[in-house]
Parts: C-alpha cells; sequence; structure tokens
C-alpha cells in the first residue's frame, strides 16, 4: 500500500481527460462543473476523499474546453498532477461567494455560452449564474455519463488490478469457510485480505452470507454462523485506484457438497451464466441480458443483472426495475460490466456468482478468474 498520495498514471489520467473533453464538445459545453467526487477524479487525475453517505453539490472541480484547463477544490497540492499548475488550486470557504469569486477569475468563465455541471443545489442554482454571467445552465452529467461508459486501455488494465485484489481478498475467505464459522468472521478475513493486498476502501456492504432455504432473496441464518448443509455466497468488492473490482461466488458447506440437488442448482447456475456471458455482444441491446434470465427459466433478481464497472458508479444499469433503460440501452465496445447470475430452490438455497466482464469487439472477455465449485468453467 502506498505511504503517499500520488496522482494517477499520466496516461490513464490523459485519457480520460480526452474522453471528458470530447463529450464537452459533443454536448456543446464550453465549461463543466463537476462535484461528483467519481468525476472529479476521472477528469483530474487526482485522489479525492471519499465518504460515506451523500453529500451536497459543490463546485469541486471546473473544466475548461476552449484551453483543457482544470481548476480544482483542493487545500494542499499532495496529490495533484503537474499538469494541473498551483494557481489552480482554490481552498475550501464556508463563505459560498468566496468560491464563486474564484470561479469568476478563470480565464473563460466570463465568455462561457453553456455550463454542464453533473448537480445542483438549489443554493448554487442560484449562484452558479453569477460566476458564468453569459452561461444557460445545463445538465453535464450525460457527458460524464458518456464518456465514462467505454473505458480505455490503461482504464481496463486498473480495472484488472482492482479485481485481481478482490479475488485474492475472495480465496482467502474461502479458505476459512467451514461449520460453525460467524458471517462476520468471514467477513473480517476478507476485508483483512483486501487491506494486505493494498486496498482499505471496500466497494461492497455484503461480504459473505448464508443464502437463505425458505426465501429467494434473504439471508439463510438467524444467528449468522454456518451451518453443514448451507450454500455461503461471498461478494468481494473492492475499491483501488479510484475503480471498483468486483468477483461473487457461492460454495457449499459440509452435507451440501453431497447434495445432488445443490449439484443441480450449481448446473442451473452455468446454465444462466452461459446465456448472460453471450449475451454481452457489441451492439447488443442490454434487454438480451434480462431475456437469458426469461431463457433459462430462472427469475429476475431484486438487485441489477448487469451494471457498469469503473469510477464507482457507470453505466449501463440492467435492472428488472428499469426494463426501458434496459430496452434503450446497447452495449458498446470498451464497457466493463458486472453481470450477476442468481438461482434459488426451496430446501436448497441459492448459487450466486459474479463476473467482470469485458466488452470487446470481437464479443465478451471474463477479466474474473476465481474458481467455483466443482471447477466450473465459465466460457
Amino acid at each position: 500500500m502506498a505511504t503517499e498520495v500520488l496522482p494517477d498514471d499520466r496516461a490513464l489520467r490523459c485519457g480520460r481527460r480526452e474522453r471528458a473533453l470530447a463529450q464537452m464538445d459533443a454536448h456543446d459545453l464550453d465549461v463543466l462543473v463537476l462535484g461528483r467526487q467519481a468525476n472529479v477524479r476521472y477528469v483530474a487525475g487526482a485522489p479525492q476523499l471519499w465518504v460515506a453517505g451523500t453529500r451536497p453539490f459543490g463546485p469541486t472541480c471546473v473544466v475548461v474546453r476552449q484551453t483543457g484547463a482544470i481548476h480544482l477544490l483542493s487545500t494542499w497540492d499532495e496529490g495533484v498532477p503537474d499538469d494541473i499548475p498551483h494557481e489552480n488550486l482554490y481552498g475550501i470557504a464556508w463563505n459560498p461567494m468566496n468560491t464563486i469569486s474564484v470561479l469568476q477569475g478563470i480565464d473563460g468563465a466570463g465568455e462561457a455560452k453553456r455550463v454542464g455541471t453533473d448537480a445542483l443545489s438549489p443554493g448554487f442554482a442560484q449562484l452558479l449564474p453569477v460566476a458564468f454571467p453569459n452561461a444557460e445552465l445545463v445538465d453535464g452529467e450525460a457527458a460524464m455519463r458518456a464518456a465514462r461508459r467505454v473505458k480505455t486501455p490503461e482504464e481496463v488494465a486498473a480495472l484488472r488490478d482492482a479485481i485481481l485484489v478482490a479475488e485474492q481478498a475472495l480465496a482467502a475467505a474461502v479458505a476459512e469457510l467451514r461449520p460453525g464459522i460467524a458471517e462476520k468472521t468471514l467477513a473480517g478475513v476478507l476485508l483483512e485480505a483486501m487491506t494486505a493486498g493494498g486496498v482499505s476502501t471496500p466497494a461492497t456492504q455484503d461480504a459473505a452470507w448464508v443464502t437463505s432455504r425458505e426465501h429467494p432473496w434473504r439471508r439463510g441464518s438467524d444467528d449468522g454462523r454456518v451451518r453443514s448443509g448451507d450454500l455461503v455466497a461471498f461478494s468481494a468488492g473492492v475499491l483501488g485506484g479510484g475503480y471498483t473490482g468486483e468477483v461473487g461466488r457461492t460454495w457449499p458447506v459440509g452435507e451440501a457438497r453431497k447434495n445432488e440437488a445443490a449439484a443441480d442448482l450449481y448446473r442451473r447456475w452455468e446454465l444462466l451464466w452461459r446465456r448472460l456471458y453471450e449475451a454481452c455482444q457489441p451492439g447488443a441491446p442490454a434487454a438480451e441480458l434480462l431475456s437469458a434470465y426469461h431463457a433459462a427459466g430462472e427469475p429476475l433478481p431484486p438487485m441489477p443483472v448487469a451494471r457498469g464497472l469503473g469510477m464507482g458508479f457507470d453505466p449501463p444499469v440492467v435492472s428488472a426495475h428499469l426494463p426501458a433503460t434496459a430496452t434503450e440501452e446497447r452495449l458498446e465496445a470498451g464497457m466493463v460490466l458486472a453481470v450477476t447470475g442468481y438461482v434459488w430452490e426451496r430446501g436448497v438455497g441459492a448459487v450466486f456468482g459474479r463476473e467482470a466482464v469485458l466488452v470487446t469487439a470481437e464479443g465478451p472477455e471474463i477479466l474474473t478468474s476465481s474458481p467455483s465449485w466443482q471447477g466450473v468453467v465459465h466460457a
């Protein structure tokens, strides 16, 4: 784990910045004002403070299309790349008018005609026109989503690194799986291994749980302990270098390893997974991932079937709760998806699996490599 704060690699941040500027041009944005932390890091390449829960909008980063200049809210220059000069940094101010005064002084602020923001609060909706007096305020999140949905080669490499840490953490937890162990202990082992791998920020809330034999979407242990015959799900997610790496597996315990019904459930999952994998084709409607469940005869899960992996929340999101969105979305080469397969049988439990899939021009490529029970091969 690094002991000092370092900016993202130059090739990584420059490739992202080029995509962001291209989308500013496509959406006719003279200036982009960003407040969402993942968007800020995507453009600036400087590690940001990640906090739990939500936070109000604030102009944390300003991008000027004409000059390519980036202005960043930062009280120090540690971790700030050298292509953002010190004079382009501005500090935290309790009085928002001080921040507005800084924005007014940005070269190009007075001439900007269209200014996009990735979010907005009632207060800054009134104040930003003061900083950009000749501009129309418009939605800038659409430009950022378009930029972030397709990954650069350097981003794919960063995702591979994060996924590797997640897989090492998952393997450590699986190695401790036995009857009598607590779900919390398994989660602790997973988090400890994640930290030993150089990442101290988990990307998911749940790490290990006994799947229910009575309810398809609930935990199966009343006291949080594993028993022989259980199917135990593991979800390892890390936020490494700003990128989310995830992998999910389910392992049987004790008598479940000899249970033919459990083996049948794993075979159902494998059938579902092959259909999900085949749906990850460039140009295919995202709704094909929902159709894969129907084709396999499995009910759609409450969690998204697929969602973009990247810097936090990335498009697309493919969910039974958003059928219109899934119909409109098309998969593109360069997307990286977390694809979830989930099957359940009363009296047996559930098999949960999550894979990271890169959509390429030639078809899907699985980035995860964690083994599954019985050495099932995924593709």
